[in-house]
């Protein structure tokens, strides 16, 4: 039982960020808000026959979905289920790796989760089957590797979108989105819908994503904060810019998320 993690080698470990495997009892909380990272994600139950995410509101409405899904960035936070959350593997794509993976629109794939079965048929449903029976996590993640490595494609991102990329990893600023499609050579409308198949969302919301990820990712680890000189170290016009930022992509303010984190920046214990 545990976490385990794995880093891809090369050429993987361009689209892929990392593997993981959870093998862990039931949280003592029903519910967890997982915050939204830049890259899609697959997921693959090894506990239940489904996968669970819950409305944002007080009625926790529940969508169900199979057992392997694949899907994102999301935009937003989401609500999961611990009960389901026991035995339980996933792939964390690096922007656009999901698309290198699935030829999927990214934009499809942030809008709703997909079936591996629908995307990979019987494939897919012999993976979760041997990764049922291989008791080893260490195992079960170089069949998890060994999959993906058959059936990735790369390189698989044009060149200006790896180019934005890179450039809005290093300094995540809207301002800068009109200069870096002049550096393209494309038009604003060409390059945007480039982005948005490749990458699952626009470049100014992938440009505020990672601002707001930068901000979660330093507050985290600090016992306290000071979140005025957090938002002007980052970008932000003022406090204010950045509690509405924090409602958008998190569903909480910024105290509401260091008043609810636990061990994980990512995964917020909620009732």
């Amino acid at each position: 039982m545990g976490h385990h993690v794995l880093k891809p080698a090369p050429p993987l470990d361009a689209l892929v960020e990392r593997l993981w495997d959870w093998d862990m009892p039931a949280a003592g909380h029903h519910y967890e808000r997982v915050l939204p990272t830049p890259g899609a994600s697959l997921i693959i139950n090894l506990h239940e026959n489904e996968t669970r995410v819950y409305s944002d509101d007080t009625a926790r409405r529940c969508v169900r979905a199979p057992a392997a899904i694949i899907g994102g960035p999301c935009l937003r936070s989401q609500i999961i289920d611990t009960a389901e959350q026991v035995r339980v593997m996933g792939v964390v794509f690096r922007p656009g790796g999901a698309h290198a993976l699935t030829g999927e629109d990214h934009g499809v794939l942030a809008e709703h989760d997909i079936g591996l079965e629908d995307l990979f048929g019987g494939a897919a449903r012999q993976l979760r089957e041997r990764l049922l029976h291989t008791p080893d996590p260490t195992q079960r993640l170089a069949v998890l590797e060994h999959w993906l490595r058959a059936r990735i494609h790369t390189p698989s991102l044009d060149p200006a979108v790896r180019h934005a990329l890179s450039f809005l990893h290093r300094q995540p600023q809207v301002a800068r989105i009109a200069a870096l499609v002049r550096d393209t050579g494309l038009s604003e409308y060409r390059f945007g819908r480039l982005f948005r198949r490749q990458v699952g969302m626009g470049p100014k919301r992938y440009a505020r994503l990672m601002r707001f990820r930068a901000v979660v990712d330093e507050a985290h680890s600090l016992a306290s904060v000071d979140w005025s000189q957090v938002a002007a170290d980052n970008g932000y016009s003022d406090q204010a810019h950045l509690v509405h930022e924090f409602r958008d992509f998190a569903g909480m303010t910024p105290s509401a998320f260091m008043a609810a984190r636990g061990p994980y920046a990512n995964h917020l214990p909620l009732d």
